[in-house]
């Protein structure tokens, strides 16, 4: 198996819901042309950007049917994340992702119930890689959101022997000392993309070559310009997009991240509904002073 790496900005994208809750599958298709307006190389879908613990298996066999058929004969890559306290599941949207054709299928560890040791974790893992054996697994380290928190290097060098299909690490964890090592781990062999929005740059600097975030569905012309800055050598081009970056995370955070990153769509034309509880959704008057404070920092001729 010789995988194709995760250059560039992969979109971690929403979930949409309609108004009362519901999947809303048609809207799927205005989120993948937004993503190639914007020159997005591929989308993760079905993680913590799409409100994953908060779907049903079959809402998730849905949005990657539903995603599959928008992309096929793109540009656009589709990954599928198919992590799950459920290991049952977890198999379940493995084998329906590579019956789909996906690139790659990513997956968080177990969180209620957590692996006790790295041993488990990677028998975890290979439990469920084994379900798509043609099919490039990533681990999605988040220990933020998780609770797990095992080295990354370890993991990459013990976890091969139980994976055949590994090729690498969705790494969204501040250690950016590990990320060193993982990135070098085996002379190099893995793809971690990174997966800090407001870090993207510090990574590009120790060697990234992709960057895995929400953001980069509603603001990536601000960070095809800190890449491109960041290319031709213009440092302090890139640190003023990483600012900006940071800028609206904060922004965006204060109020609620998932709900309030899923108004600025719905503000840029794709609606992608409501945040599902227990994420919050923000109220008409806090969506009306957010579009004010998004026009104070410039935010919308960022994006333009």
């Amino acid at each position: 198996m010789n995988p194709k790496k995760l250059l560039g900005l992969v979109a971690a994208a929403h979930t949409p819901f309609k108004a009362d809750g519901a999947l809303h599958l048609a809207i799927v298709e205005q989120q993948a042309a937004h993503l190639l307006k914007n020159k997005v190389a591929t989308v993760f879908i079905g993680g913590s950007t799409g409100e994953s613990h908060s779907l049903t298996l079959e809402e998730r066999r849905q949005l990657a049917e539903r995603w599959s058929a928008v992309t096929r004969g793109t540009p656009l890559g589709l990954v599928i994340h198919i992590g799950s306290n459920c290991l049952a599941d977890a198999r379940a949207l493995a084998a329906q992702a590579q019956q789909l054709g996906a690139q790659a299928i990513a997956m968080l560890s177990p969180s209620y119930f957590k692996p006790r040791d790295l041993g488990a974790l990677i028998a975890c893992c290979a439990d469920v890689a084994a379900a798509a054996p043609e099919t490039p697994f990533y681990f999605y380290d988040i220990p933020s959101m998780t609770g797990t928190n095992f080295s990354m290097p370890d993991f990459l060098a013990q976890a091969p022997a139980r994976i055949p299909t590994l090729a690498g690490l969705k790494y969204t964890n501040s250690n950016l000392m590990d990320y060193q090592l993982c990135l070098r781990a085996a002379d190099g062999r893995f793809d971690v993309p990174y997966g800090c929005d407001e870090w993207m740059l510090a990574a590009c600097v120790l060697g990234a070559k992709g960057a895995v975030g929400s953001s980069y569905n509603f603001a990536a012309p601000v960070y095809q310009r800190l890449l491109a800055a960041l290319a031709a050598g213009d440092l302090g081009a890139a640190q003023a997009e990483q600012f900006r970056s940071v800028q609206l995370i904060r922004l965006l955070a204060n109020l609620g991240y998932m709900g309030a990153s899923k108004a600025v769509m719905t503000m840029l034309g794709v609606d992608v509904g409501p945040a599902r509880l227990p994420n919050t959704t923000p109220t008409p008057e806090q969506v009306k002073q957010l579009r004010h404070d998004l026009e104070q920092l410039g935010f919308f001729d960022w994006v333009r």
